[in-house]
Parts: structure tokens; sequence; C-alpha cells
């Protein structure tokens, strides 16, 4: 469907993008009350149109952050020297400008970390104390959207910060042995 947003930008939207096309045996099998499909779909989203725009504005606020970040990225992609250096310091560059747009953007707080940290504490609580995943005993697309992520500042110091300061530690490290045993039944 083609729509136009507020700032006469056209775009694209898809209708079934969180519908997942099952027959009507799977369908039972994975989703045995709509509710439970309902709540995954509304959550995919909500990483999709909030969660991930977190990401940049939190791991790239400071300068100092986003020389750290870009010194983390040139050391894992296993830059050349003078590739390594320019990507390190025109990235951080880049980056922390572009941040700072999209805090603007996306109606940030001037300590963005708040909105991370809300934003994820929202995820704990909708998660509940009486499930260990969004999924129930097993992660569903809910989780693994988010997990996704989050997964993405590993290494950082936003990372670091949001797991001491908000309550996604037990869910995250849940997720983290699934993922690593590849233990979905989705």
């Amino acid at each position: 469907m083609k729509s136009v947003s507020e700032k006469g930008k056209e775009t694209l939207e898809y209708g079934n993008k969180y519908w997942l096309m099952l027959d009507e045996k799977e369908t039972k099998r994975i989703y045995p009350v709509k509710e439970v499909r309902v709540e995954e779909m509304k959550w995919r989203k909500w990483a999709d149109d909030w969660l991930v725009h977190l990401i940049s504005p939190n791991v790239y606020r400071t300068p100092r952050e986003a020389l750290a970040s870009f010194d983390y990225i040139v050391r894992e992609g296993k830059f050349g020297t003078m590739e390594g250096f320019f990507a390190k310091y025109m990235g951080a560059l880049a980056m922390f400008i572009i941040s700072k747009r999209l805090k603007k953007r996306h109606n940030l707080q001037d300590n963005v970390r708040q909105d991370l940290y809300e934003a994820v504490n929202e995820w704990v609580k909708a998660v509940g104390k009486h499930r260990l995943f969004m999924g129930g005993s097993q992660p569903n697309l809910a989780d693994l959207a988010v997990y996704g992520v989050l997964r993405v500042m590993e290494g950082l110091e936003a990372f670091d910060d949001m797991m001491v300061n908000t309550k996604i530690q037990p869910w995250y490290q849940r997720m983290e042995k699934v993922v690593q045993k590849n233990e979905f039944t989705i």
C-alpha cells in the first residue's frame, strides 16, 4: 500500500509484514489463541518502529562513544591500517552528527539513555514475571526481533549501561542461550 507521510514523502507499507502465512494446523499449533498472535505482531512492530531507532543515538551519543564504537567496528571488521584510520575517525564523526539528527527526528529525550532504559523495561514488563519469553517457555518472533535489535550494541558502552540500569539482563541471557543452541521451535 502506498501512503504519504506528514512531510509529504511517499512510502510503501506491506499489510502482511508481521503476519505469518501458515496453514490452519500450523496456526493452531503456534498460536493456540488469537491474542498470542496479535501480541507477537504488536511487539515485532514496536521493535521496528521504536526500539531500533534508539540504537544509533545511544551508541554514538558522545564523540567519545562514537569513537569507541568505530574502534570496535574497525577492529572486528579487520580493516587495513589506512582504511581503518579513516573509517574510525570519519565514521565516528559522521555518525555522531547523524545520531543528533536521529535524536531530533524521533523526539528523544536529551539523555537518550532514558528512552533506551524505558523501552527495554517496557519490554520486560510486557514479557512479565510468569513467563520466560514473550512466547512463553520458548521465544517467539517478537523475542527474536527485540534480541536482534539489542544484540548490535554488545561490546559497547550503551549495552553495558543498559544491562546495569534496566531489568533486561535475565531475559537477554536466556535469549543468548537459546540462540546459541539454535533451540527455536517456530
